[in-house]
């Protein structure tokens, strides 16, 4: 007896359609590593289409007050709300992730960035008019880019799926997004729930891999291009964009430094690094990946981090003591496995360093131990279950390792002094930088890095303003 595959479908001005050529990808629940649907493999043809109905509906969408596009915001935000049961079941077959976690810890801040950017888009303003030369007033007008092309990944399918969307619609643009060809059905329901509230064509789903992704961001239509994603991809992104002088909002890889002084609260920051380094499997850009902490205490605090790892737990979605599930595909559990299989001689594997089970692609907590700072387990970004540990001397030779790497996105410093906590988060190079915590975000703030972690900014008024474009109008006060 077979199983019916659910069949996805693409979301062009305002209906759901199979690809032009009917092709299909299939879809794989990494928690059981089955086949559970198909998504259309989109090519140059769906491309077009979105891009036409996403042109299409920009003027109309790009004319509305900010106080329509607030009300329909907050509608969407509702409507995920009351679905958030079927939202959560679909994530969790996208990715595996924990049934419960998913409902607590991702569901309630997507909604509440939707209603942020709600009210963001009646806050958009340009400075106040003002006589710069006799004779003449000038206003500032903040306007909507245009159509955006958005490329969401798959390790936070509906999160960064918001992230992309609801800034960009709260200022007036229209959108064609991609979710990763690895995790589509989060998206496609979105789309669906989305259909009820916006103007057809204002929210566009394709589904595709990277060749669709390319089409996209090379489309002569898009007035930009965002993607969350490798620094690979990225960088393909901005040299694709580059032809036509796109703009181009990057958020790639990380490789997070955790600094622990002396006097930090050992337990609470084993504890607190633990959780942030191992939820979501790991595959998180911000994840507390990589622990430096000083000599005087790196034995005790190996030690307690090991237990730590030992201590938790990775299992099937509907498992309420798991931590994660699984990572997100054979190729991520492969190089997961990889940078532990070329680890160096000089390298100690304190706890985990094996696959769990032969379903699925589960991976154990791991904390590896006794690196160098120009290991490939330090210097590149490994997206999984794994937490290094590096010791130092001093507060200098911290910042030296901290910021030894081409990743700039996140960080986090471990004291008490506050004086040393206030010269690191100067001089540690990281977008963001926290302080006796790792990890916790809010929509008010921007999320964002520098180096090869990329530019532009998600959340907060300066992720929405990168949706936006700025005109100079002088008048002549003559008439």
């Amino acid at each position: 007896m077979t199983t019916e595959l659910r069949r996805l479908r693409n979301y062009i001005g305002g209906e759901f359609k199979d690809a032009a050529d009917g092709r299909t990808t299939e879809v794989v629940n990494p928690a059981t590593g089955e086949v559970y649907a198909t998504a259309p493999l989109s090519a140059q043809a769906d491309v077009d289409a979105a891009m036409a109905a996403a042109a299409a509906a920009f003027p109309g969408w790009r004319d509305t007050t900010p106080a329509e596009r607030q009300k329909a915001l907050l509608k969407i935000a509702d409507a995920f709300e009351a679905r958030a049961d079927e939202l959560v079941a679909a994530e969790s077959e996208n990715t595996g992730k924990p049934l419960g976690l998913t409902a607590s810890e991702e569901l309630p801040p997507m909604v509440d960035q939707i209603r942020f950017f709600a009210g963001a888009a009646r806050l958009l303003e340009g400075r106040s008019a003002g006589e710069y030369m006799d004779g003449m007033t000038s206003i500032v007008r903040r306007e909507p880019v245009g159509v955006c092309a958005q490329v969401a990944p798959w390790n936070y399918p509906m999160m960064m799926a918001v992230w992309k969307f609801a800034p960009a619609i709260a200022a007036g643009n229209t959108v064609v997004l991609k979710p990763s060809d690895t995790t589509p059905a989060s998206t496609v329901l979105m789309a669906e729930i989305i259909d009820s509230v916006l103007p057809k064509g204002v929210f566009n789903v394709i589904c595709g891999d990277r060749e669709t992704g390319r089409a996209m961001v090379e489309h002569s239509t898009p007035a930009m291009a965002s993607i969350t994603g490798s620094v690979r991809a990225g960088m393909q992104v901005a040299e694709s964009a580059s032809k036509d002088v796109k703009r181009v909002h990057l958020e790639l890889g990380g490789k997070a430094p955790v600094v622990v002084f002396e006097d930090a609260d050992i337990p609470k920051a084993v504890e607190d690094i633990a959780v942030a380094g191992y939820f979501n499997a790991g595959q998180d850009c911000t994840a507390a990946t990589r622990v430096l902490v000083h000599e005087s205490i790196h034995d005790e605090f190996v030690a307690a981090l090991a237990k730590a790892a030992a201590d938790t737990k990775t299992g099937a979605p509907d498992d309420e003591d798991v931590l994660y599930g699984p990572l997100n595909n054979p190729n991520q559990l492969g190089q997961v496995a990889g940078f532990i299989e070329r680890l160096p001689a000089h390298a100690k594997v304190e706890a985990g360093g094996h696959r769990v089970g032969e379903k699925g692609y589960f991976y154990a907590p791991t904390v590896v131990s006794g690196l160098k700072q120009d290991d490939e387990i330090i210097q590149n970004e490994v997206f999984g279950p794994v937490i290094t540990v590096q010791s130092f001397t001093d507060e200098s030779q911290a910042l030296e390792y901290a910021n030894g790497v081409e990743f700039a996105l996140a960080s986090s410093v471990w004291t008490k002094d506050h004086g040393r906590a206030m010269r690191m988060s100067k001089n540690l190079d990281f977008g963001c930088v926290w302080i006796n915590t790792h990890i916790p975000l809010v929509a008010e703030m921007p999320h964002g890095g520098f180096k090869k972690s990329g530019y532009g900014k998600d959340l907060s008024a300066y992720g929405f303003e990168d949706y936006t474009r700025i005109k100079h109008v002088m008048t002549s006060l003559d008439g």
